[in-house]
């Protein structure tokens, strides 16, 4: 018999979405605020959001990895 995978654990799976759902909408909240904060324009606030989107998708991306090369050994 083969011992169960890390990786093949459904719990840990839909754990993982989740945080990864989290992560990026507290970014972008993050953004909104100090764009919101900065000048409080429209163009300030926008900025803040594309900003905060792409450190969520970053903060993913480095996220994955680093759990992907823990279940690898």
């Amino acid at each position: 018999m083969n011992p169960k995978n890390k990786r093949d654990n459904p719990l840990l799976a839909a754990g993982m979405v989740g945080v990864l759902g989290m992560n990026v909408a507290i970014c972008m909240c993050l953004g909104y605020f100090v764009g919101s904060w900065l000048g409080g324009s429209k163009g300030w606030t926008v900025l803040g959001l594309l900003t905060g989107l792409a450190v969520g998708i970053l903060s993913c991306i480095l996220l994955v990895k680093k759990v992907l090369e823990d279940t690898d050994g």
